[in-house]
């Protein structure tokens, strides 16, 4: 008789972005008549760079060809965009990072979900809430956690970001092993600086602990004074891994580019204390399980780092952060606090009350879709997140329409 994975049977009754997804389609089925503007999920509307479009042309071209064709790349990505990306991301900002610690991959989302099979089962996890879901469902598939109670799973150590501390978690008050941080932060889009980044690393050393840094959304931030990596502090080479993607920095949600930094540096241990390389582990994991990107598209991702290509990507990060500030403006003039939209796509409104209902309210008075806190953990209720990904006259218009309903 074959079995299933009976951790599977813990994860709550849905996924968030699938729930909404649902219910925006029986929307859609019982008032076909109406448009929707969507300003929920984090998928991006632009065209891809121009300089992007041109490598991917002239790859196609080499694989027309028997004698420039190529078949199966390196698994972890090839050369020219390893050390395209060692370079322009992290050498110019001062951060010791080699292009062979960089993993090349197909989404940020894989990555952050696939990175905690190299650890043991029983390490003690702590997860920012509100979060992205992926952190702490992958978790719970692994079985780290045991059952749903109140929003949340016992086994995780929750921490907690709220009104009173900007949304940036406070130091976990008892000992962990890995620890999930996100900044610019997906929901919320709080920041954090490298002060608090450091007592971050602190910890992390102190405690043998490892960070798992998402920096999606780096390419967001527009404050010169605020890191873009965690390998701006001293020290996080040792304790942090960190996740990056192409998708809202040059649009490749549909084209699929991403990478992790595995620094040679970072540690983990065995039951009996002896360290292990992480680099190690997640090179065998990787080979063994991922066949890497597709050559035309890992072209694409290198002229990202041409000099028209970061004219390019800053004129569309420029694009939706006018956005951003917009729909933070016009939802602060109607009363509403909120954070994120200077140094991220991402604005977090206080909707001063049930954030299914604002959602609600939204979606079927207004025709616009945002996306419910609540989804995002239990700190998340009484919040709602949009996201500026949209054309400017879509943002426009939904604004208009949402200050017909509030």
């Amino acid at each position: 008789m074959i079995k299933i994975n009976e951790n599977y049977k813990k994860l709550q009754a849905s996924y968030l972005f699938s729930d909404i997804a649902k219910r925006v389609g029986r929307f859609q089925q019982e008032h076909p008549d109406k448009s929707i503007i969507k300003l929920g999920i984090g998928d991006v509307t632009r065209a891809l760079p121009a300089a992007c479009i041109q490598a991917l042309h002239a790859a196609v071209d080499e694989m027309a060809s028997d004698s420039t064709f190529h078949g199966y790349g390196p698994e972890q990505g090839y050369d020219f965009l390893r050390e395209a990306i060692a370079k322009g991301d992290f050498q110019s900002r001062g951060c010791l990072i080699e292009g062979e610690e960089i993993f090349v991959s197909d989404g940020a989302k894989c990555d952050s979900g696939n990175f905690q099979e190299i650890f043991a089962n029983d390490i003690r996890v702590a997860i920012p809430d509100p979060v992205y879901p992926v952190y702490v469902d992958t978790n719970v598939m692994a079985g780290r956690t045991g059952a749903a109670a109140e929003g949340r799973y016992t086994g995780l150590v929750y921490l907690e970001g709220n009104k009173d501390n900007g949304f940036i978690p406070e130091l976990p008050s008892e000992p962990v092993d890995l620890i999930y941080l996100c900044f610019p932060n997906n929901p919320t889009g709080a920041t954090a600086t490298k002060a608090q980044l450091k007592a971050w690393v602190d910890y992390a050393k102190a405690n043998k602990a490892l960070i798992l840094f998402d920096a999606a959304y780096e390419a967001f931030i527009q404050d010169d004074d605020l890191p873009r990596s965690i390998y701006e502090i001293e020290g996080a080479q040792e304790v942090a891994v960190e996740f990056r993607s192409f998708s809202k920095t040059a649009g490749f949600t549909g084209t699929r580019c991403a990478y992790t930094v595995v620094p040679k540096a970072c540690t983990a241990y065995t039951a009996s204390g002896e360290p292990v390389s992480i680099h190690g582990l997640w090179n065998r994991r990787h080979t063994t399980k991922f066949n890497s990107v597709s050559y035309p598209v890992q072209r694409a991702a290198e002229a990202v780092y041409s000099d028209a290509g970061r004219a390019q990507v800053k004129e569309l990060v420029a694009y939706y952060m006018n956005n951003a500030r917009y729909i933070r403006e016009q939802m602060e003039a109607l009363g509403y606090d909120c954070i994120g939209g200077e140094n991220s796509p991402y604005i977090w409104i206080d909707a001063k009350g049930d954030s299914w209902a604002f959602f609600d309210k939204l979606l079927l008075n207004a025709g616009v879709v945002c996306t419910p806190g609540a989804g995002f953990g239990r700190c998340g209720e009484g919040y709602v997140r949009i996201s500026a990904f949209n054309s400017f006259e879509n943002v426009q218009q939904a604004m208009n329409r949402i200050k017909e309903v509030l």
